[in-house]
Order: structure tokens, then C-alpha cells, then sequence
């Protein structure tokens, strides 16, 4: 459940009216409820109450430091996969021992940034990374927590794109060579070997896959402490899926029960990665009717937001649902949804069912939560987007938009060709 509902025909964002946000900040932008975001932190969270755990939310889905802040008022952590993420993680305040660092390809600057930093944990993911963490670890002064990315070959039937589990993924260590891997790193003086940790996809609608994958890890535990390994953690990653169509994804509670059946014995914190389960359903994107243009018996509803905006219909092929953000009881016609962007690709929605829309209509993309702004980008110098924050009858704006003057920061033109200042003063406020 979120707290994106009518009243009177108006979408309501908790007690706001949506379009009365839209005044203020304009459009497109990205809006989260509050409520939503606690609700849904608290239902994952505390799913797992029976169980020793440390729930580490997938920043990669959203790394707004304000929702940041708020997961770690309520006691969680973070799984990043840059420094980047670390350093926003830092600024917004999330305690350093409950940070698990994960990623194919971590640079040693990184990897030295996260050591200073004291994160908890490295999920380590090839034989180099494990030496290069080890020369950085001796290096700096420090000894590395570290687990090793099994690769488990688990199907969890998603879209190939998020599927990181299966042998052909970049992601992990086969699971038939991860002895030896742990060998080599107990051995090294910089490493402190403490997991094992998986990650078999994303928008994964079932519970059987997490299980499979999880009796294939309490083996290699077996193995790994009969030559005298002290395993302290599984990190079993994220990947619970969303409603965002006709899905219907298992409830946490249903996914903590079927993994705490499988833990009983084995003495260890669990390790959580959710990223979409909890920021998907929570998050809208609001944009504007700019045309409606009729081709050959084709409706097309040209809207001010783009693939660059929300990148998942076009990479993926992904459902949104798509809302007026008033509905005014006209006809139903099918429509495609696109953007400005000069891409083919820029849609928001097909051949979708929907209210006929005219040119300054709003209309609310939703499940935007994840995996929206976080994958956004300037593509045809479209400065990204602000988000809003909605808590009750208020609004906060925690990332302004992006003006030209964005555009080109950090751009510079080399002597030989520069701009004559008469002509570039020309230009400027155009």
C-alpha cells in the first residue's frame, strides 16, 4: 500500500494535493511520501525481528541523502557499490559499521576511502579485487572485512537485465571455486575473512529462488568452517519484487519466514540488500501534457518528462502505470506516452488505456520510487528533475532542479577555442 490516493477525483499525495505541488515546484518532478518510505521500512525491517540481522538498504535503487537519513533514523544500513555512494552515505549520516560495499568493479581509491572509513564489510567479487583489497588494506594500516560474491546459478525468472545469479552474469564467484578463493584470502595478512555473500537478481516475484540460493550457501558455510573459517555473515542481497502491473510479489513476512526456516542452526547475522521493496511503490514521477498528436488513427500524449527522466520503460520494457492527476471523466482512448527526447525509444507507455489527456493535463508515472532518479540522466541537455518529499500537509523539496548553467559545470573551452565575450554575452538568458 501507498499514500498516493484520490479524493473528489484529485490525486492526493498523502494529505497534499499533487497538482498543488506542481504549482509550486513544477514539472516533471520526482515526489516520495513519507509515510510510504516509513511503512515499508518498517514491514522489511521488522519481518525479520526473530532473526540476528542488519538491514542494509540498496542505495543504488534511490541515494537521495534525504531518504538516506531517514533509514538510518530507523536503524538501518546501506549496501553501496561506489565511492560515490559511500561518500553520500557519510554526508547523510548512516553509521560506517553498518555499510557492506558491494560491485563488480571497485577501483583502490574506493576500496582505501571505504577502509578509512570503517564500513563493515567488503563483498568481494573476483581473485583480483581480493588481492587489490588486501595491498590497500596493507597499505593503509588496516585489516579488511571481507565475503566472498558466490555466484550460486540460481534462475530467479526476471528480466535478463537484473538477473545477477546465473553462471553467464559478470557478477560473483562460481560457487564450485569459492574454496579456494576463501583459502587464498585467509591467507593474505590484510584480509579478515567474515561472509559469504549472493545476489541472484532484481524484481524477483517469488520465494523459492532466495531459498534455492540459500541452501547452496549453507554448504559452502559448512565447507568453509570444516578448514577452520570463522563465518559471521550472509549476505544474501536484495530482490524482492513490486506490484507495478499484475504481479503479485510475496509479502515480507512470507519471504523472512521461508529464509529463517532455512538459518535455524546456522549461527550467523544475516545480511538484507532491499532496495525496490521498499522505495518502488513509494515514489511518483509528475509530469505535464505539453501535445496530444493524432497520426493516422494513433494517439500520442507528448509529455515534458523523457527517457532520460525515467530511463526503465525504454531500457527494459518496463510497466508504469500511468494516472491524470485529475481525472475529469473524459473518454478512454489508447494512447502512447512519450517524451521530447529525439529517440524512437522515448516512451513512458504503449498502446496504454487511459483518459483522453489535452495539452497542460498532469499525469503521475507510477511505482517511480526506484530506479528512476538515481538512473536519470542530461541526455539532449535536459537538466534532471527535482524530488519532493511529502510528509502529512507538507512538501520539502530535497533536490532542486537542475538549470543550463548545470548543463556545462566543469566544462571548459581551451584557449584555441575560445568565445568571443561580446558574442557569448549574447547568448546568456536566452
Amino acid at each position: 500500500m501507498h499514500h498516493f490516493q484520490y479524493m473528489d477525483n484529485v490525486l492526493y499525495a498523502e494529505d497534499v494535493p499533487v497538482a498543488a505541488i506542481a504549482r509550486k515546484v513544477g514539472t516533471p518532478f520526482y515526489l516520495y511520501s513519507h509515510a510510504t518510505l516509513t511503512r515499508h521500512f518498517k514491514a522489511f525491517d521488522e519481518a525479520f525481528a526473530n532473526i540476528r540481522h542488519l538491514t542494509c538498504f540498496s542505495m543504488k535503487s534511490n541515494s537521495n541523502m534525504a531518504i538516506l537519513r531517514l533509514f538510518a533514523l530507523m536503524g538501518g544500513g546501506v549496501d553501496i557499490v561506489s565511492g560515490g555512494e559511500l561518500y553520500r552515505a557519510l554526508k547523510a549520516g548512516v553509521d560506517p559499521s553498518k555499510i557492506v560495499y558491494s560491485g563488480v568493479g571497485k577501483e583502490a581509491a574506493d576500496l582505501e576511502y571505504a577502509l578509512e572509513s570503517g564500513i563493515l564489510m567488503f563483498n568481494a567479487e573476483s581473485a583480483q579485487e581480493i588481492q587489490i583489497l588486501n595491498d590497500t588494506a596493507e597499505r593503509v594500516g588496516r585489516r579488511a572485512r571481507v565475503a566472498i560474491r558466490v555466484n550460486p546459478d540460481v534462475d530467479p525468472k526476471t528480466h535478463p537485465y537484473i538477473s545477477t545469479g546465473l553462471k553467464e552474469n559478470k557478477f560473483g564467484i562460481d560457487i564450485q571455486e569459492a574454496v579456494r578463493h576463501y583459502s587464498v584470502a585467509a591467507g593474505l595478512k590484510g584480509l579478515t575473512v567474515v561472509g559469504v555473500s549472493c545476489h541472484i537478481g532484481s524484481q524477483i516475484t517469488r520465494v523459492s529462488p532466495f531459498v534455492d540460493a540459500l541452501n547452496k550457501l549453507k554448504e559452502l558455510i559448512e565447507g568453509l568452517r570444516g578448514i577452520g573459517l570463522g563465518i559471521q555473515y550472509v549476505d544474501l542481497g536484495g530482490g524482492l519484487g513490486i506490484t507495478y502491473d499484475k504481479e503479485a510479489p510475496p509479502h515480507p513476512r512470507d519471504y523472512a519466514r521461508a529464509i529463517g526456516r532455512e538459518l535455524k542452526g546456522l549461527d550467523v547475522t544475516l545480511i538484507l540488500e532491499p532496495g525496490r521493496v521498499i522505495v518502488g511503490n513509494a515514489g511518483i514521477l509528475v509530469t505535464k501534457v505539453l501535445y496530444t498528436k493524432i497520426k493516422q488513427e494513433k494517439i500520442f500524449f507528448v509529455v515534458d518528462s523523457a527517457m532520460n527522466d525515467l530511463m526503465r520503460p525504454s531500457l527494459y520494457n518496463s510497466y508504469h502505470a500511468i494516472q491524470p492527476v485529475t481525472i475529469r471523466g473524459r473518454e478512454t482512448v489508447r494512447a502512447d506516452v512519450v517524451g521530447p527526447v529525439c529517440e524512437s525509444g522515448d516512451f513512458l507507455a504503449r498502446g496504454r488505456e487511459m483518459e483522453m489527456q489535452e495539452p497542460g493535463d498532469l499525469v503521475a508515472v507510477m511505482s517511480a520510487g526506484a530506479y528512476g532518479f538515481s538512473m536519470s540522466s542530461t541526455y539532449n541537455s535536459r537538466p534532471r528533475v527535482c524530488e519532493v518529499m511529502v510528509k502529512g500537509e507538507r512538501f520539502y523539496t530535497i533536490r532542486e532542479r537542475e538549470g543550463f548553467e548545470d548543463l556545462i559545470r566543469g566544462e571548459k573551452l581551451p584557449d584555441f577555442l575560445a568565445v568571443d565575450r561580446a558574442v557569448q554575452g549574447q547568448g546568456e538568458g536566452q
